[in-house]
């Protein structure tokens, strides 16, 4: 059985502006908000789905941080 792609590998979150990025992190944001609720009313279902939008969420923040980084890098240059 093939492994399922991801959607979000760094090399994709580096080609998007930075506009692009800050609307992918508030959607995951809003996505992982949605989920600790249905986690407490024993609604969710797909408990490994917090774990992987955690770590979306951390691949996006990343990328966004090594892009201030390098800009910044250039300012001085």
């Amino acid at each position: 059985m093939a492994k399922k792609a991801k959607k979000n590998t760094p090399d994709d979150l580096r080609a998007k502006s930075a506009d692009e990025l800050s609307d992918q992190l508030l959607k995951l944001k809003k996505e992982q908000f949605n989920l600790r609720f249905q986690r407490a009313n024993g609604q969710l279902e797909k408990t490994n789905r917090i774990r992987s939008l955690r770590k979306d969420i951390a691949r996006v923040e990343t990328v966004m941080s090594s892009n201030r980084i390098k800009a910044a890098q250039q300012d001085r240059k």
